[in-house]
């Protein structure tokens, strides 16, 4: 006999922002509320000749992180699952 459970929960996504730097095995994921537009806006400044410190606020585990322009090796967003 199965038995079925009506309080399923409700499983949401939500976009999580992936920083790879140089020399680093892992990237900073950065949870930001307009991740697409924080994503554009650090791939300008990747096209662009000058150099710059960033600084991001976030909202999940990192609250706050900084690092040069010139030590990005790449930047994704990841799509997450999450309940």
């Amino acid at each position: 006999m199965t038995t079925q459970f009506s309080g399923t929960p409700q499983i949401k996504t939500r976009t999580a922002l992936l920083i790879f730097i140089k020399g680093s095995s892992a990237p900073i994921v950065l949870y930001v509320e307009k991740p697409v537009a924080v994503y554009e806006e650090i791939q300008q400044l990747l096209k662009g000749q000058s150099s710059a410190i960033i600084e991001k606020e976030g909202t999940g585990p990192i609250k706050k992180v900084s690092f040069h322009s010139s030590q990005i090796a790449a930047v994704a967003l990841q799509d997450e699952q999450y309940v």
